[in-house]
């Protein structure tokens, strides 16, 4: 059974730092592109950042780029957000997940295969 759990999330202040973890199980990581995702209330999930199988590459959302880096150690099976400089925008639930779609449609919430269930991260003054 596979199973992603996500941990690491809180409530900050504007500028502060988070890192969130993604614990995997039942599947071998290295095989699968992981990503992160997040859901502001209201809001549809969006894509955050993802990196490549087996950790080659990584992909960033526009929103981010340049504050967040995600990270893996497929040897562990854990997924790793860092994430710097957080704004009151970053306020949402982040999910972790994994998939085996083409790099092309990496981005695309409906290509990813299996979820966590979410950690709430809060940035507030």
């Amino acid at each position: 059974q596979v199973q992603l759990s996500e941990s690491g999330g809180g409530s900050v202040q504007p500028g502060a730092s988070l890192r969130l973890a993604c614990t995997v199980s039942g599947l071998m990581v290295r095989n699968y592109h992981m990503g992160w995702f997040r859901q502001k209330p209201g809001k549809e999930r969006e894509f955050v950042a993802a990196s490549s199988r087996p950790g080659v590459s990584t992909f960033y959302a526009q929103s981010v780029e340049g504050r967040f880096t995600i990270s893996r150690d497929n040897t562990k099976k854990m997924v790793y957000l860092q994430m710097n400089n957080l704004k009151p925008e970053d306020t949402a639930t982040y999910y972790c997940a994994s998939s085996t779609a083409a790099l092309s449609a990496i981005r695309q919430t409906e290509m990813w295969n299996f979820w966590g269930q979410g950690t709430q991260v809060t940035v507030s003054s």
